[in-house]
């Protein structure tokens, strides 16, 4: 089975396709994975792996840990141009996620002021006043939506429990009002003999539908890069990925940034 990515609440600084030197934190635990997705195609791997031990991190500790990696950065030199929240699961689901946004916005501006704060997550803890709080006072606030038909949510981000209401969701990141920025994962295969296709012209005309009522700062739209739990999942190729990103951008006047 395919396992956790990072072992560490504090990582890098990795290069990120979409945000360039990037120094990850970790709010899951480092030895398993709690997440409120179950994506197919999620590097960190599937959730049966389970929790592991060690535990979520301790919002006291993040704050120690993330000073002394800038710290020691700082002493040495070493380029940075965000700081971000990913890691083994979704991070808006630590019960102190408000309060280590401060602390990180405060080290930034100790330590490294013209850092962006990005943080990467599933969009669905929104229904957390703290959590959307949290997600204005940082740079680049990037919230997933994947599709906008509730039966390709459940096939390919496999949400867990009964909580996730799409239409919801879609509410929620209009209420950033373009202080958010919408994610979208293109890829097309198949899971337990269904098949799973988010980059058909019916799916892309439902994304263009949902960002429209979103209208939000910019999106991106990118493709599998590493190995994924579904082995069946395909790549989309730069060139589809271009025409998609076209085709939103003529339709809704919004950004389209394309990883591929």
């Amino acid at each position: 089975m395919q396992r956790v990515l990072f072992h560490e609440t504090i990582f890098g600084p990795i290069h990120s396709r979409r945000l360039g030197s990037s120094l990850g934190v970790n709010l899951s635990p480092v030895d398993g994975k709690v997440c409120s997705f179950d994506c197919l195609y999620c590097e960190a791997g599937y959730n049966a792996q389970g929790p592991g031990k060690s535990g979520l991190p301790k919002r006291e500790d993040v704050a120690r840990l993330l000073e002394e990696k800038l710290q020691a950065m700082k002493v040495d030199g070493t380029p940075l141009d965000v700081i971000t929240f990913s890691g083994n699961g979704e991070p808006t689901m630590h019960p102190d996620f408000a309060g280590i946004i401060d602390d990180t916005i405060s080290l930034r501006d100790r330590y490294f002021p013209d850092v962006k704060i990005s943080v990467l997550s599933n969009s669905t803890q929104l229904f957390r006043p703290d959590v959307v709080s949290a997600l204005k006072r940082v740079n680049n606030n990037i919230l997933k939506l994947d599709s906008a038909d509730m039966e390709t949510v459940r096939l390919l981000d496999r949400p867990v429990g009964s909580r996730y209401d799409l239409d919801e969701v879609i509410d929620c990141l209009a209420a950033f009002k373009g202080q958010a920025i919408v994610q979208t994962m293109i890829t097309r295969g198949s899971h337990d003999g269904v098949n799973v296709d988010n980059s058909t012209d019916e799916e892309i005309e439902g994304l263009i539908n949902a960002y429209r009522k979103i209208a939000p700062r910019e999106i991106m739209i990118y493709t599998i890069d590493r190995q994924t739990p579904e082995r069946s999942l395909q790549r989309v190729s730069r060139d589809e990925l271009d025409i998609i990103a076209r085709r939103i951008t003529d339709a809704t006047g919004i950004s389209v940034q394309v990883s591929a």
